[in-house]
């Protein structure tokens, strides 16, 4: 026995090895189960050629043991095992892949399909220095007679010697670091712990994963009491659901599934199980939850899809894979064209899960469509819990995604108050129509009282309630849906009247000039202009804006965190030029004119969902009037 130096010969080498390209320390366990996985794999593969090899898959399995009192964990598998030669290529050199050797020197074997080898990027063995300071690996290949083992310390090097070892496969044996302040490397000695880390990481592998587990069960002979029981138990289950085929699953069972697997304790509103093939191939079973989750509208929520390579888990929350308007979607991605060893660092900039979550967006969109077209009632449901975000995702990015989401997004309109989606109103427009009509608000119930409302909808013109924050934004950033423009109820530039309409109130104004520019004085600055209105019904008086900032507009952005109550929109106090009010005005002095006009302004506010400026003068000069 010779102790020899690694090839890559530096400990920062090693050390940046298992702590950069890994996290978490409990990765280990994966990294190992994997790789025997592989060695199961490997002798598999042999016996579809050689008929020498009396293994059937069914008698391959990997074994893992637990020795408290010597701090041992033991990994074992019955699989093809390693050579001396194979021991120092494969573990004498950092960052070298048996498997991903294997895999390349069988790609043209026509049983190549019938395996899949996980651990491609060599370094995952070296994980195990993270929990352990001392690895042994004894291995015997299969048909050799002779057994060698593999000994190392770390980066100062390692031994390779023959032993004895009676079948083929390899065993991994770690002798567990000692507790510190700041790691607890017991845990990795508690069969819970192993178990846990089994069905989280490697539940798909799909060999029997086996240990022995302590039960406390009744004591026969002494009632309530209990006694200890050992029993070697399976702790994976080996079946990826996602991997069977939709036609052998259950409803029931998917529902099962997603409530384990994502905390839930009802069943989700919608499944997307599918299959892809082609630049990424991968599967993905997606949920849509019947309710959003507890602190979803928190800083503390993480979206994201569980990402597995092969049916072993490499993220528990990959964000890449969900845009934000999606960020409500459960599931798991399972891709063979990933590598299990990588670094949150390097998944960011992967191509392949690029296109992976490029498929899936378009999945889901596609999926919401045939919600939206198939099952209405549902679809609403869904829109109601969770449309906020398609909202959030027309306006965001600059509206990158407008074009694939308009279609999706509601709204509930004067058309019996229903929720509507915008080709639904366009098809119910008039030929003669050319503008989606829209008002804001607080709910249905107040925009429907807007003075503005009376005039519009006795054109014959239906009108989308905004009720969300978001909504003027994103349509703002649409702006126009199959070459209709969109117009608020609220600005002053609405446009309802006929060619002679428009020219009796331009004469109107032009008549009263004089009038309404005292009134405009007497606001002093807080509104642009007042003029005469045909577009009020009964009503004597509202504000409307001009220019890009709405009313609604200013109400949102003056309430964000951290505004200065700077934006204002520019208002226009707006008199119906029909109503008995306009002959009051005409006929008051200056002083009464000054009190009225800030009346009406104070009211029109107050119309308008915004503060009054000053409650105390509005009240005073009612009382004065009284």
């Amino acid at each position: 026995m010779r102790k020899k130096q690694f090839k890559a010969e530096s400990k920062k080498l090693l050390d940046m090895m298992i702590n950069s390209i890994y996290t978490h320390k409990e990765i280990f366990l994966r990294e190992l189960i994997s790789n025997a996985s592989d060695a199961l794999d490997k002798l598999y593969f042999k016996s579809l050629t050689d008929d020498s090899v009396s293994l059937s898959r069914s008698d391959f399995k990997i074994h893992i043991d637990i020795d408290k009192e010597n701090r041992t964990l033991v990994i074992s598998d019955n699989g093809i095992g390693m050579t001396a030669e194979e021991l120092e290529k494969n573990l004498g050199t950092i960052a070298k892949s048996g498997s991903l050797n294997f895999k390349k020197e069988n790609s043209d074997d026509k049983n190549a399909d019938d395996i899949s080898v996980i651990g491609q990027f060599g370094v995952g063995f070296y994980s195990s220095f993270m929990v352990a300071d001392c690895v042994e690996v004894v291995s015997k290949a299969y048909g050799d007679d002779t057994a060698n083992k593999w000994q190392s310390n770390g980066a100062d090097g390692y031994t390779i010697e023959e032993c004895e070892k009676d079948e083929a496969g390899t065993v991994i044996t770690l002798h567990i670091k000692p507790d510190d302040e700041n790691e607890q490397y017991s845990q990795y000695l508690e069969d819970y712990t192993i178990d846990e880390l089994v069905k989280k990481y490697s539940d798909y592998i799909r060999y029997p994963i086996t240990m022995e587990m302590s039960h406390q069960v009744p004591d026969p002979e002494k009632e309530g009491e209990y006694i200890t029981e050992i029993a070697e138990e399976t702790l994976n289950s080996m079946v990826p659901l996602w991997r069977k085929s939709k036609g052998e699953i259950k409803p029931e069972e998917y529902n099962e599934f997603y409530k384990q697997k994502f905390m839930d304790y009802s069943d989700p509103m919608h499944v997307i199980h599918t299959k892809t093939e082609g630049q990424a191939t991968f599967d993905a079973l997606l949920y849509i939850p019947e309710n959003p989750p507890y602190d979803f509208y928190s800083k503390e929520y993480e979206k994201g899809l569980q990402l597995y390579s092969n049916g072993v888990m490499i993220m528990d929350k990959c964000a890449d894979l969900l845009p934000d308007y999606f960020s409500f979607v459960k599931g798991l991605v399972d891709s063979a064209d990933l590598s299990l060893n990588i670094s949150r660092e390097m998944l960011q900039h992967d191509h392949q899960l690029k296109i992976i979550a490029k498929a899936i967006d378009k999945k889901i969109k596609n999926e919401l469509k045939k919600m939206l077209t198939n099952d209405r009632e549902k679809y609403e449901k869904f829109f109601k819990t969770f449309g906020l975000q398609l909202k959030y995702g027309v306006y965001a990015n600059y509206g990158m995604e407008k074009d694939a989401l308009k279609d999706l997004i509601m709204f509930p309109s004067t058309n019996d108050d229903k929720l509507t989606t915008l080709k639904e109103y366009v098809g119910r427009m008039a030929d003669s129509q050319d503008t989606i009509y829209y008002a804001c608000g607080e709910n249905a119930e107040k925009i429907s009282l807007l003075p503005q409302m009376e005039a519009v909808r006795a054109k014959g013109y239906e009108v989308l309630y905004f009720t969300d924050e978001v909504d003027e934004f994103a349509i703002q950033m649409l702006m126009e849906y199959d070459g209709k423009h969109f117009a608020n109820i609220c600005k002053d530039d609405l446009d309802l009247s006929t060619d002679a309409e428009k020219e009796a109130i331009e004469k109107k104004n032009e008549a009263s000039k004089d009038l309404l520019d005292k009134m405009k004085d007497a606001l002093d600055g807080k509104v642009t202009a007042v003029k005469l209105s045909d577009k009020l019904g009964s009503h004597p008086v509202c504000l409307s804006a001009e220019g890009y900032v709405s009313l609604e507009m200013e109400k949102v952005l003056n309430s964000m965190p951290g505004a200065n109550q700077g934006v204002k929109a520019q208002l226009v106090l707006e008199v119906n030029a029909e109503h008995p009010i306009v002959e009051k005005l005409k006929n008051a002095d200056d002083e009464q004119l000054k009190k009225y006009t800030n009346l009406l302004y104070s009211s029109a506010r107050l119309i308008a969902g915004l503060d009054l400026e000053n409650p105390t003068q509005f009240s005073d000069s009612i009382v004065d009037l009284m």
